[in-house]
């Protein structure tokens, strides 16, 4: 019984260490022995296991990094912020000047470039280090909101300070507007009282002499001059070509000096003015005339009433009288279409005149004066028996003292002129007057210039 189990337990034995003896065998042909092959195991599961652990942490250190970039660009921009809100406030305080306020908003600049110095140092060392992200992230927020709310501050105070400026700028404005038209109420005046013809106000028909119908001469020159001048003024204002304009009224004329361009204006004034002077009726289309027994009486009795009344106002209650009817028709025939046009803008004065009323403006109020004196001087001129009558000097004539008179006063008239270089006429300005005997002389501009072959 002993001796079987002890053979078993022999061959058990026997068995068990040929198995280990081809283990053995095995791992020394393969060079690699048990102790390695356990330690390259436990080594490939550190392996298996570090990546993860590796990955997390750069991660985290990524995050880190972008959360501290993004409070370093929070702070930036917010230290930005409050830079230009104090640099608004430094130019508020110099206008009105204030030193106080100058000094602070100087202090805070310089004490934001400071921060911004100092982020720039901390990000170049890199020592960007932030206990609290989050609370360093809102406190930049804050700062900029705040830094925008002082910029609209200083605007809206900029704001109203302009607003006040532009309100002193519109009140001095209105009293230069009332000035203004208190000075044309003063010259309106003037211009109406001169108009009255105060020295003739006890002239009667029979005491009429070529004296008095000069005086109203004098008085419509003196207003057409006044028109002229303002017609200039609204050429000078639309941009005019003077010489192109005074060219088209008056061809190769020499002017002695360039500011007498303004008689060749005149000179178109007069002669549309005074076109159809000698008829009785003015040249009007469709006035009947008084009968002749009665016709010295009519003009006289028309000058009279006429001479010390308002023309903007005889016009309005008498707009269908003779006198309506001329200046009706000798503004369509002055005024051109696109000279009305180019002044105004649009042609809403001749419509009205076209209409038969008239505008109430200072352009036709200095065209109502000086048709009234021209109808003054045609209504006085057939008050004469015989009747005044005018006339004009053709271009290219020599001078004569007796029928001309030169508008201004020039060598060109001096002794010592030559014959053959005596002054021509260049265009008569003002015509003159006949009264039986006694000539009133015309007005006209010189010039040694010889006309083209065709005047």
């Amino acid at each position: 019984m002993d001796s079987v189990n002890r053979k078993n337990v022999n061959s058990r034995k026997s068995r068990l260490g040929l198995t280990f003896a081809k283990v053995l065998h095995i791992r020394a042909a393969t060079g690699i022995s048990p102790v390695d092959e356990i330690q390259k195991i436990k080594s490939n599961h550190r392996a298996k296991k570090q990546p993860v652990c590796s990955s997390q942490s750069q991660e985290d250190v990524r995050e880190g990094k972008n959360r501290v970039e993004e409070v370093l660009l929070a702070k930036l921009f917010a230290s930005i912020s409050s830079i230009k809100a104090s640099y608004a406030q430094l130019q508020f305080a110099q206008s009105p000047y204030d030193p106080d306020g100058i000094q602070f908003a100087d202090e805070m600049v310089v004490s934001e470039l400071k921060n911004l110095s100092e982020l720039k140092q901390c990000y170049l060392k890199k020592q960007l280090d932030f206990d609290s992200p989050e609370s360093a992230l809102v406190s930049a927020e804050i700062q900029e909101q705040k830094s925008l709310l002082k910029t609209y501050e200083v605007t809206g105070k900029k704001l109203d300070s302009l607003l006040k400026l532009k309100d002193s700028e519109l009140t001095f404005l209105k009293e230069k507007l009332e000035e203004s038209i208190a000075q044309n109420r003063l010259i309106e005046k003037k211009l109406n009282s001169s108009g009255n013809l105060s020295v003739l106000d006890n002239l009667h028909l029979s005491g009429l002499n070529p004296s008095h119908l000069n005086t109203v001469l004098r008085h419509a020159i003196k207003s057409m001059r006044s028109f002229v001048r303002l017609m200039i003024n609204e050429m000078e204002s639309a941009g005019w070509d003077f010489d192109a304009a005074a060219g088209s009224i008056e061809l190769g004329v020499s002017y002695l000096q360039e500011n007498h361009k303004c008689f060749v204006f005149e000179s178109f004034v007069s002669r549309e003015m005074f076109e159809g002077f000698n008829y009785p009726n003015f040249a009007l289309p469709n006035e009947s005339l008084p009968d002749f027994k009665k016709r010295q009486r009519v003009f006289f009795e028309r000058f009279t009433e006429l001479k010390s009344v308002n023309p903007k106002e005889y016009l309005i209650r008498n707009s269908k009288s003779t006198f309506a009817k001329f200046c009706r028709a000798k503004y369509l025939r002055l005024v051109h279409p696109k000279m009305e046009s180019s002044f105004f803008g649009n042609l809403s004065q001749r419509n009205l005149v076209s209409s038969g009323e008239f505008p109430e403006t200072n352009f036709f109020a200095a065209f109502g004066e000086m048709a009234k004196r021209v109808w003054l001087l045609h209504c006085l001129a057939f008050s004469f028996r015989p009747e005044a009558s005018i006339f004009q000097v053709r271009k290219g004539c020599r001078f004569s003292e007796v029928f001309m008179e030169s508008v201004v006063e020039e060598p060109l008239l001096s002794s010592d002129v030559s014959q053959e270089t005596k002054p021509l006429v260049a265009f008569t300005v003002i015509p003159g007057f006949k009264i039986g005997k006694t000539v009133i002389q015309c007005q006209v501009y010189l010039s040694q210039s010889k006309p083209p072959n065709n005047y």
